[in-house]
C-alpha cells in the first residue's frame, strides 16, 4: 500500500467506504467483509489498451468547465474505464492506484446480476414472476414482503416503509448496514442477519406495483428467494449460469452476512473488463447465456409513468426500470452503483462502457448527469 497515504491498520468498518481509504478498499472488499467466491474461467488478460483517440472525447464538469476524457476521469475520482466495441476491448484507462486485475466493488450493479439470475431461474421453471415472495420465504408474511410478487420485487415496486439513506448511522439503514456486516456493531442494539431484519420491515400505505421506490433490501430478498427456489447458493449460481459460461477471466466476489446470506444488492466485486463482458451479453440479446425474452424486456423497459413519478425519475427522463436494470430512454440500458459505478450498453453504436470510481459521497446527482453525458459521448465517438 505504498502508493497510499495510509496503512491497512487505519481502515475499519467505520471508514472503509470513505476517501482516501476507498481508493484501496473498493478493490479489496474481501479483507473487510466476509465474501464468497464467484468462480470464473480464470483466463489470462492482455495488457491494458490505451485510450487512443478516445482521449480527445470532451466532457463537462459540474461547474461547466470542458475537459478532455483523461482530465474528466481524474476530476470525477474515477478508478477505471473500459470501452468495448463489438465484443472487443478497444480502450482502457486506470487511475494510478487502480489494478486492472483486481475486482472492484460495483455496489448496486450487483442488483443487475441478481435480476439476470432471476430470469434464468424463471426460464428454467424454478419460479414464476407471478409467485409471492412468501411462497419461498414463509416468514416474510406480516412484513412488506409477505404479499409482494417476484415481478414487483424485481421492478422496485415494493410498498415498504424503509428509507434509503446511505450515510445513516443511527436508524433503519444503519441496522441494515450492520446486518450485512458493513458497519460496526453497536453495544446497545443487537445485530440481526439480513433475513431476520427483513421480517421487521413493514409495508407502506399504498399497494405493491404502483410506485417506483428504489430500496436496496428488495434485491437482497430476491437473492434469498432465488436460493430457496433453486436449492443452491447465490454465488454458486452466478458462477454456474453466468460467470463461467460467458468466459469471465477473473473470479468475482460477493459479501455475506454472518449467516451466509449474500449482499446481492450491492456486495459484488468484479474487474471492469469482466463487467464489460457481461454488458456485451446484454448487447447480444443474451449471447445464448441469458434468457432472450428477459433481455428484450429490459431494453423495452417498464412502466414509464410509474418511473416518472417515482423517486428516481429525474435520473433518466423518459426512462424506466425493469429486472433491476435501468432503461435510459435513449436506446441504452445501464447498471449503476453508488460512489460512481456504471455499465452502459448501447446497441446503436455496438458499444459497452464500464466506469469504476471511488467518488467521495455515495450519491452526487449533478455529477451523475455529467458522467451519463460522458458515457454517451464515448459511444458516439
Amino acid at each position: 500500500m505504498t502508493a497510499h497515504e495510509f496503512t491497512r491498520s487505519d481502515i475499519s468498518l467505520s471508514n472503509w467506504r470513505t476517501r482516501p481509504f476507498s481508493t484501496w478498499t473498493f478493490q479489496n472488499v474481501g479483507e473487510i467483509v466476509p465474501s464468497a467466491v464467484i468462480a470464473s474461467a480464470r483466463v489470462a488478460e492482455n495488457a491494458p489498451r490505451p485510450l487512443g483517440s478516445f482521449a480527445g472525447v470532451r466532457a463537462r464538469t459540474v461547474e461547466g468547465a470542458e475537459l478532455t476524457l483523461p482530465e474528466f476521469l481524474h476530476y470525477s475520482h474515477s478508478d477505471a474505464l473500459v470501452v468495448m466495441r463489438r465484443g472487443e476491448i478497444i480502450a482502457e484507462w486506470y487511475a494510478p492506484h487502480a489494478d486492472p486485475s483486481k475486482p472492484h466493488i460495483i455496489f448496486s450493479i450487483s442488483k443487475s446480476f441478481t435480476g439476470l439470475l432471476a430470469g434464468i431461474l424463471i426460464d428454467k421453471g424454478l419460479l414464476s414472476a407471478d409467485d409471492l415472495v412468501s411462497k419461498y420465504v414463509p416468514e416474510s408474511i406480516g412484513s412488506a414482503y409477505g404479499d409482494v410478487t417476484i415481478r414487483d420485487l424485481l421492478n422496485m415496486q415494493v410498498s415498504i416503509e424503509f428509507d434509503e439513506v446511505y450515510l445513516d448511522r443511527s436508524g433503519a439503514f444503519d441496522r441494515y448496514r450492520r446486518a450485512m456486516l458493513w458497519n460496526p456493531e453497536r453495544s446497545d442494539e443487537e445485530t440481526m442477519t439480513l433475513r431476520a431484519l427483513f421480517r421487521t420491515l413493514p409495508k407502506g400505505d399504498h399497494p405493491h406495483g404502483t410506485r417506483h421506490m428504489y430500496r436496496s433490501p428488495n434485491a437482497d430478498m430476491a437473492a434469498i428467494v432465488l436460493e430457496e427456489a433453486a436449492g443452491e447458493r447465490y454465488a454458486d449460481m452466478i458462477s454456474k449460469y453466468i460467470w463461467r459460461p460467458m468466459g469471465a477471466h477473473s473470479d468475482a466476489f460477493v459479501t455475506l452476512d454472518r449467516a451466509g446470506n449474500p449482499r446481492a444488492s450491492g456486495g459484488i466485486s468484479v474487474t471492469a473488463r469482466d463487467l464489460a463482458r457481461l454488458g456485451e451479453l446484454m448487447r447480444n440479446q443474451g449471447g445464448g447465456i441469458l434468457p432472450t425474452w428477459q433481455v428484450a424486456e429490459i431494453f423495452a423497459g417498464g412502466d414509464r409513468e410509474i418511473w416518472r413519478t417515482g423517486d428516481q425519475g429525474p435520473l433518466y427522463p423518459g426512462g424506466s426500470y425493469r429486472h433491476f436494470w435501468y432503461e435510459t430512454g435513449a436506446g441504452a440500458v445501464a447498471g449503476m452503483g453508488i460512489h460512481g459505478q456504471s455499465v452502459w450498453v448501447d446497441p446503436a453504436s455496438e458499444t459497452v462502457v464500464v466506469r469504476n470510481s471511488s467518488e467521495p459521497v455515495p450519491i452526487n446527482d449533478a455529477l451523475d448527469q455529467r458522467v451519463i453525458a460522458m458515457l454517451k459521448a464515448i459511444c458516439a465517438a
